[in-house]
């Protein structure tokens, strides 16, 4: 791969960056309990919780609907990237990668 092909393909990625940074996924769980916000680079925004939901004296089910969503979020953010990374894989073992 030319300099050239290698430095095009290095903007293509950094714009991918930006757009996985832009992106934001919202994920819920325990039918609208707990709702997360996480970017597509992976990084959570927010996560929000709806009092009405919560019973104090089952917090461990309130703590299984937060992990829920944030694994959800997190596989979701995942799969979106690697989607749009899917077409320049190829590309990358001209690079020696």
């Amino acid at each position: 791969m030319s300099k050239m092909e290698q430095a095009k393909m290095l903007m293509k990625v950094r714009k991918l960056q930006k757009e996985l940074q832009k992106m934001i996924i919202d994920v819920e769980a325990g039918d609208g309990a707990v709702k997360v916000e996480i970017t597509g680079e992976q990084k959570i925004k927010k996560i929000h919780i709806d009092p009405e939901y919560v019973d104090l004296d089952d917090i461990g089910q309130l703590e299984r609907w937060i992990e829920e969503a944030v694994k959800d979020a997190i596989a979701q953010s995942q799969k979106i990237a690697a989607e749009k990374m899917q077409p320049m894989l190829g590309n990358l073992g001209s690079l020696g990668l």
